[in-house]
């Protein structure tokens, strides 16, 4: 156990050791350094064949002084800046412990959830009933029409931040009738040739995004004013602001460049 690695999530951001400029992540021997006591640690795998933890601090304001070599830093800003497979490791602690703490009680019951030994789940400690984390299947479309794609920009985004449209699978719903009434719904066009396109967790804070192609079918922009509060077609040497690149809206409108030109320089959004 001393050598596992240990995920310490606080909010939204992730424990980190920092040292010569490099960041890693800190083992059960680096939180007795700083005395860091954990709440309910979980066994979430094994990475480079070394046990790790997901937890939370039994007391949060440890983490408001740290002492010198380590950091706390949010998880989005973390991509690049750790080996991608403990980024990936992060976001899967993060989403495990943030449906933990949703799930102190039973919904059945309500008597207290325990946690089970051999598999990341829960079971009530009255009724038995055992529970899951939650994922939330969400899917995201790029739109494009000739050398054209259609970015949206949402209310909850950052000032002067576009992207592609995505929204959450309903029950009954393939998910490429999901696509259709989302880019529907969010912008009031059609589409069809749709095609997948890749996956990604997201835990902000339980999804996994469901990427997919597709090309304009008619109808014009009309937008709600609400969710959507504009949109536009944007060619690849006009884009505005648009996602970092540890997202996979990044990831399909990047693709979208690379198919339409060889040499375009686009803005890289901040996290």
């Amino acid at each position: 156990m001393e050598q596992s690695y240990c995920f310490i999530v606080s909010e939204d951001a992730l424990l980190v050791t920092s040292q010569n400029d490099k960041l890693g992540i800190p083992c059960q021997a680096d939180l007795k350094r700083i005395e860091i006591a954990l709440h309910e640690p979980l066994r979430i795998g094994r990475l480079y064949d070394i046990d790790c933890i997901a937890a939370r601090p039994r007391t949060e304001e440890l983490l408001l002084e740290l002492p010198l070599g380590f950091a706390l830093i949010k998880l989005r800003q973390l991509f690049g800046l750790i080996d991608d497979e403990s980024y990936h490791f992060a976001l899967r602690a993060a989403h495990i412990l943030g449906w933990r703490k949703n799930n102190r009680f039973c919904g059945r019951c309500g008597s207290e959830m325990a946690n089970v030994t051999k598999e990341v789940a829960v079971q009530c400690s009255g009724c038995g009933h055992i529970v899951y984390p939650r994922i939330s299947p969400a899917i995201i479309v790029a739109v494009t029409r000739g050398n054209e794609i259609l970015l949206a920009r949402s209310s909850r985004f950052p000032l002067g931040r576009f992207s592609v449209i995505a929204g959450f699978l309903e029950p009954g719903e393939t998910l490429e009738e999901c696509v259709r009434r989302e880019v529907k719904e969010e912008v009031g066009i059609e589409v069809d040739r749709i095609r997948y396109f890749g996956n990604q967790p997201w835990p902000f804070p339980d999804s996994q995004m469901i990427g997919f192609t597709a090309k304009y079918a008619g109808g014009k922009i009309t937008i709600d004013n609400h969710e959507i509060v504009a949109a536009n077609w944007f060619r690849t040497d006009n884009l505005p602001d648009i996602p970092p690149k540890d997202s996979i809206a990044r990831r399909l409108i990047d693709d979208f460049v690379q198919g339409n030109t060889s040499n375009t320089t686009t803005n890289f959004g901040g996290i």
